[in-house]
């Protein structure tokens, strides 16, 4: 992940990868779901109805959503095959084409004839799609199936219904064994929002880009140039070979974190900026930085490669 975007020319745009409506299993028409995240100051989103033909397979048109303050992105949560523990696979594309040929998926449970994940998953991203691992910790997902996936840009490392709903929402471990096999794949924070528990409004991607449209967004996500929030504004991060220094909003605890258990941590009140030694994790070669705030909210960058 370059870091150069941060000082870059553009805005930050707040948006939600993984949204649900009555076009799947939500409880809110795609309108309703649209009017109430520009409502809560979002950008834009992308509604990802669950792409099985227990619900026809939508892909949900919200382009009558968008004015000139919010946008959406066409995708869906593509489902197919089984994982070792029976259970279907979850993929969420963004940036799907209308016309996108599905799987062989009646239902949100495993068919046993359907194409398999890694192939429907390399399909969504040969076709535009910004691809994401979605909860691996409540699908129950093993180290062998994440390295199925070969096509997937980013695990979701924060979904807000699971932690609502279940409390298997984060997705770390996957996104890390992933990046200690060589894997560069970036994370992302979400909802899974469905409206009928309070599982919106939790989690979140902050996408820098000229403009908030469609394509800006998207071809700034497959970059990685976006960090995720709970809360938390990371301003600018600043990598040498001896430290990396974070600009952001008021903190009290800044992480770096590295391959196993490499990890530098600096503690302090109020902090706005902060200068955090590699020393420990001279021999990663990947690092991300957390932050947390005096709420306990949170903040993550993308995986940084230390050879660029």
């Amino acid at each position: 992940m370059p870091t150069s975007f941060f000082t870059a020319a553009g805005n930050f745009h707040r948006g939600n990868l993984h949204t649900h409506s009555t076009n799947s299993d939500g409880a809110l028409a795609p309108e309703e779901v649209c009017r109430r995240y520009q409502a809560e100051g979002y950008d834009f989103i992308a509604l990802t109805d669950h792409f099985v033909g227990q619900f026809n397979y939508p892909i949900t048109d919200t382009t009558a959503c968008r004015n000139g303050n919010f946008t959406t992105i066409l995708g869906a949560e593509l489902h197919t095959g089984a994982m070792e523990n029976g259970n279907s696979w979850h993929m969420v594309a963004v940036g799907l084409p209308a016309d996108f040929s599905p799987p062989h998926t009646p239902y949100l449970r495993r068919a046993g004839d359907s194409e398999s994940a890694e192939s429907l998953a390399q399909r969504a991203r040969d076709a535009g799609a910004f691809v994401v691992i979605v909860h691996p910790h409540w699908s129950g997902m093993t180290e062998a199936d994440a390295r199925t996936i070969t096509a997937a840009h980013a695990v979701e490392i924060y979904n807000h219904g699971c932690i609502i709903d279940n409390g298997r929402g984060e997705g770390f471990v996957a996104l890390e064994h992933l990046l200690n096999e060589g894997r560069r794949l970036n994370l992302v924070a979400a909802d899974d929002a469905h409206f009928n528990t309070p599982d919106h409004f939790g989690g979140w991607v902050m996408v820098k880009a000229l403009e908030n449209t469609p394509e800006a967004l998207l071809n700034a996500l497959n970059a990685g140039q976006f960090y995720s929030s709970l809360g938390p504004e990371i301003r600018d991060i600043r990598v040498t070979e001896q430290a990396v220094e974070v600009d952001c909003s008021s903190v009290v605890t800044i992480i770096v974190q590295g391959q196993g258990s490499a990890t530098a941590t600096l503690h302090g009140e109020a902090m706005t900026t902060g200068r955090v030694s590699l020393h420990r994790l001279a021999k990663s070669p990947w690092i991300r930085i957390s932050i947390t705030d005096r709420a306990g909210k949170r903040a993550w960058s993308n995986p940084i490669w230390i050879d660029g």
